[in-house]
């Protein structure tokens, strides 16, 4: 029973003889793989194995790229690299009329060679010490885990890498858009073909039927002090869907505790600037700029008179660590002008601890959900640039519904260049004005409230509380309810008692 499983305060039995165990499957772009690595870190902290699996070349750059902690040192995550036959690695277009990364395309279907070696996977666990074996998989990433659920007991839950308030967007738009709780939130937002490409639809389509018979529930990067409406809202308009909201998942950095890239260039500069006085500038990890985009955005960073960190590189490609990435052009002596006020990094930059540093006072972001929550969690407000897929909509919450937040880029003007003149305006108001000052105290005042959800509920990580896979396991050790859909039992990760909101403005 529960109560023999042993927590991370037992020190009678180690984490081989672990009753369950978690395997991890993320889909292989950066965003995806940062998400379900962070959160193996959470599960693993309370003795239970995580197996995070993936090709050799997508697990090295998951293990290269994280930030926040090392995984060398958590002993609990054991990483798995599965041959796949080799795809094509075509570079981004940075001048693509639609920003969408299709280089990555053909690595997301080269994924579909690693359903028969974590079906074996699971299957090993499963003769070996453990008992159960919970498997969580990325949505995008369904097929290759359409076996698992016919093994006994082995169970399936999604990862939704998007914010509930997109998966809620989607439904309103296909119900035709009625007037819903929040839903006028949307009106400026089109279509979701303009968000994408064909390519990525056809990807999900072939995945789309086989989620029904293999979830047994649903996870989110989230939290219900940021999105309770929302994840409400989806939870009905799927019959009361099994729904987790887990989040934060990357680690809730202090400045005495994020030692791991203290010797980064960036990090040393900003311990000597002012508070709240340098933005930050990414726009991830798969947006390739123009040169005409790069040269409006330097000039526009250099009128603002901000202090600021850019980091300036390409997209990614389906394998990174396979042929040149292209260095993009500055205009002609800029380096040299803002010496001293702004950094340009052309490599990976330490984003969570940047976020986290006192000095940094807004962020520039192409919304992503991945680095809104990292950003809303270190309490830092937030320049929204948004540019294909979930990002649109991502920057309605956090402009419109959290209120932390300006829009740079409004998608109806998507099309259209951003100038110099429109990134300075921006840069300005969040960093330089009694507006950016509101929202920057309603960011931290935010970023509290989510602290303090994930100490006094949630997935308590101050009390070391059980998590208790075993809660249906007969004498036998053979499992009499699957599926459980049970999360809370499964994982031990309770989302439903976090503290109150004591900002309603946020909500609409």
């Amino acid at each position: 029973m529960a109560e023999n499983y042993p927590t991370k305060s037992d020190g009678k039995k180690g984490v081989q003889d672990a009753q369950v165990a978690v395997v991890m499957v993320p889909l292989p772009a950066q965003g995806h793989l940062n998400q379900l690595l962070h959160f193996s870190r959470l599960i693993s902290s309370y003795n239970i194995p995580v197996h995070y699996v993936g090709a050799t070349t997508h697990i090295r750059q998951a293990k290269f790229r994280v930030h926040g902690f090392d995984p060398v040192t958590v002993k609990n995550v054991h990483f798995h690299e599965f041959p796949t036959p080799p795809f094509e690695n075509p570079p981004p277009n940075p001048n693509a009329s639609t920003k969408f990364p299709n280089q990555l395309i053909p690595s997301f279907y080269a994924t579909i060679h690693l359903r028969e070696p974590v079906c074996s996977l699971v299957c090993q666990l499963l003769d070996t010490n453990h008992r159960r074996v919970i498997v969580i998989f990325d949505s995008m990433m369904t097929w290759v885990v359409e076996d698992v659920p016919a093994i006994l007991n082995a169970e399936c839950y999604c990862f939704n890498s998007i914010s509930a308030f997109h998966m809620y967007s989607l439904f309103w738009e296909i119900k035709g858009k009625p007037y819903q709780a929040g839903s006028e939130l949307y009106e400026d937002i089109p279509s979701l073909e303009s968000c994408s490409t064909p390519e990525i639809w056809e990807l999900w389509r072939k995945q789309e039927s086989l989620m029904g018979k293999v979830s047994s529930g649903e996870l989110y990067n989230s939290s219900r002090v940021i999105e309770g409406l929302y994840l409400d809202l989806v939870a009905k308009e799927n019959d009361g869907l099994n729904l987790w909201a887990l989040g934060p998942f990357n680690p809730l950095l202090s400045e005495q505790n994020k030692e791991s890239n203290k010797h980064h260039q960036t990090l040393y500069w900003l311990d000597k600037q002012e508070t709240n006085s340098v933005i930050y500038v990414s726009f991830g990890t798969t947006t390739s700029l123009s040169n005409e985009e790069i040269e409006e955005l330097a000039i526009g960073l250099e009128k603002s008179l901000q202090k600021f960190i850019w980091v300036l590189r390409d997209a990614d490609k389906g394998d990174v660590f396979a042929g040149e990435e292209r260095r993009a052009p500055l205009p002609e002596g800029y380096e040299e002008r803002i010496k001293g006020r702004g950094i340009i990094v052309r490599d990976w930059a330490p984003q969570l601890e940047i976020l986290a540093h006192t000095s940094t006072g807004g962020f520039m972001s192409h919304c992503g959900w991945n680095s809104c929550m990292e950003s809303i969690s270190m309490g830092v407000p937030i320049a929204a640039w948004p540019i294909h897929s979930d990002q649109p909509r991502n920057s309605q919450l956090v402009t419109k519904f959290l209120k932390v937040g300006v829009i740079v880029r409004h998608w109806a003007c998507r099309d259209e260049l951003v100038t110099s003149e429109i990134v300075a305006n921006a840069v300005r108001t969040l960093m330089a004005s009694p507006e950016g000052d509101v929202m920057r105290k309603r960011a931290s005042e935010l970023s509290t409230v989510v602290k303090q959800s994930v100490m006094d509920g949630g997935v308590n990580r101050t009390k070391e509380k059980e998590m208790a896979f075993t809660e249906d396991l007969d004498d036998s050790g053979l499992n009499t309810s699957f599926p459980s859909a049970n999360l809370s039992k499964n994982l031990g990760l309770k989302e439903d008692h976090y503290p109150p909101v004591e900002v309603p403005s946020y909500w609409p």
